[in-house]
């Protein structure tokens, strides 16, 4: 199991960008696929990008491509997801998530493990 902590949610304006970090414990997250997830309210919960457990390959969703970067850092045990040029429909609480048996999966049930959740707020 790998414990995952997110942190550098806030508020920011429309068009500005944030850093997401999820900081990981244990020796498995470089046999983990990590992603990124969101949920606003009333929403269910959306796939926002993964990357697989080398960093060579990422899957984003349509909605933040070209805007979201998601990158990792094994010897740190850390994921990151770069956003910039943010809307206000990018207003969410976004969650890390890692999947020891999955490719980069938009399907929230196929990873094992999440964190907590960090508050992002865009304002227009």
């Amino acid at each position: 199991q790998v414990q995952l902590v997110e942190a550098g949610g806030g508020l920011v304006q429309a068009g500005g960008s944030l850093r997401l970090s999820c900081a990981a414990s244990g020796r498995t997250f470089s046999s983990a696929v990590m992603a990124w997830f969101r949920q606003a309210p009333g929403k269910e919960r959306e796939f926002v990008s993964a990357i697989s457990r080398s960093g060579g390959g990422t899957y984003t969703a349509d909605s933040v491509k070209g805007r979201f970067t998601i990158s990792r850092d094994n010897a740190k045990n850390t994921a990151y997801l770069q956003m910039n040029s943010l809307k206000p429909e990018d207003t969410g609480v976004y969650y890390c998530a890692a999947g020891r048996r999955v490719l980069l999966s938009p399907n929230p049930n196929a990873y094992d493990d999440w964190g907590q959740g960090t508050q992002v707020t865009v304002s227009s």
